[in-house]
């Protein structure tokens, strides 16, 4: 059962949805009732909201699945082979701009870094994998944003408590959008010690075969030994090569 701040309730449906398997695609209330040890009168419950939420089906007897319990699966499927199929492509981007590359992705408003390849130097810049960075400063969390719909931007932004890391940090409200909506129109998006004094990034968006955008893949470096000019001339074509290369196999 879930602890103090868990809900019950959807512990209870997740109980019933784990019910079903390969043996048992099909349950009656009694089955199901049964097999997660509850009383018939939540397991109906149970059942009857995932009939109404899409999750199943119901034809007087029998509850089945329906496909879209399958995007559960896909969610959990294109999370953990993201990174591996990142990999070889960070790897090969890091080769050739001799800079630290990283794959991040969405979560809870911050960019959550799920692959990296480092370069070997005395002073490392960037973050480790398993790392977070706030979307409203970061570059990889522009492109992201970017990639959200209209209302989710809003939903987020509502959300969202900025502060300034630097003196260059976008805190308001118009500056964050501004630099999303420039990541959205140019395909990428450059930070210049917003995040951190001597630090610059540049992203650019992975996206999937359906053109939605997936992840970031972004390159960090010291200010003093890369230019903004550089970025852009340099790195910007090598991120968006393996970024397309990334996304067409995803």
């Amino acid at each position: 059962m879930p602890g103090a701040e868990g809900m019950a309730g959807l512990a209870k449906g997740l109980a019933v949805l784990e019910a079903f398997s390969r043996a048992t695609p099909k349950l009656t209330i009694s089955d199901a009732a049964r097999r997660t040890e509850l009383n018939r009168a939540v397991a109906r419950r149970c059942l009857l909201t995932l009939v109404d939420l899409g999750y199943l089906t119901h034809d007087g007897k029998y509850f089945s699945p329906t496909p879209r319990m399958l995007r559960l699966a896909d969610t959990y499927v294109e999370a953990s082979a993201l990174p591996q199929l990142a990999q070889p492509h960070l790897a090969a981007a890091r080769e050739t701009l001799q800079e630290s590359v990283s794959l991040a992705v969405l979560q809870d408003g911050e960019s959550l870094f799920v692959a990296r390849s480092e370069v070997m130097r005395i002073i490392n810049t960037g973050v480790r994998t398993g790392a977070t960075l706030p979307a409203y400063a970061s570059a990889t969390g522009h492109v992201l944003l970017a990639g959200l719909t209209p209302a989710e931007l809003e939903s987020y932004l509502d959300r969202c408590t900025p502060r300034a890391r630097t003196s260059k940090t976008p805190t308001t409200r118009t500056e964050i959008l501004e630099r999303v909506e420039r990541a959205r129109s140019d395909g990428v998006a450059v930070t210049d010690e917003e995040l951190e004094i001597g630090l610059r990034s540049l992203a650019v968006p992975v996206r999937d075969s359906r053109g939605k955008t997936v992840a970031a893949m972004s390159v960090s470096a010291m200010a003093g030994r890369v230019s903004v000019e550089r970025l852009r001339q340099e790195f910007l074509p090598v991120l968006r090569d393996h970024a397309g290369k990334l996304g067409r196999i995803l």
